[in-house]
């Protein structure tokens, strides 16, 4: 269980969570990707939640350093999961707070996600 974050072509940044999402490796996978990145860099993100579990009791969610310094370099982020996560997800996300756009799919829609994303 955990997470993974994976650099793709085109700037196509993939994040897989299984499971129980655990602070500590999430800003650990996000920031061995984003060290890569450079100023310019301009990157769309991939989430495909599985067997999701929720999120990690009594960590220090409310740490948006990452956001700070990344989101302006993120312009699409599309998550797909099952349908009962979504609210939750969306809110995680930051969706209506982020520069970029946010959108969630169904699970079985993972084809339209990597099309919206382009």
């Amino acid at each position: 269980m955990g997470i993974t974050v994976q650099q793709e072509k085109g700037g196509l940044v993939v994040v897989r969570i299984t499971g129980l999402l655990k602070k500590s490796e999430m800003d650990s996978a996000f920031k061995s990707v984003a060290r890569k990145w450079g100023p310019s860099t301009r990157v769309k993100t991939l989430v495909v939640v599985e067997d999701f579990e929720g999120f990690e009791r009594g960590a220090n969610w409310g740490d948006i350093s990452f956001l700070v310094q990344y989101d302006p370099q993120i312009d699409r982020i599309a998550i797909v999961g099952d349908p009962n996560w979504e609210g939750d997800l969306l809110t995680f996300a930051g969706a209506g707070f982020r520069q970029g756009q946010i959108r969630y799919f169904p699970t079985a829609q993972i084809a339209q996600a990597r099309a919206w994303l382009g």
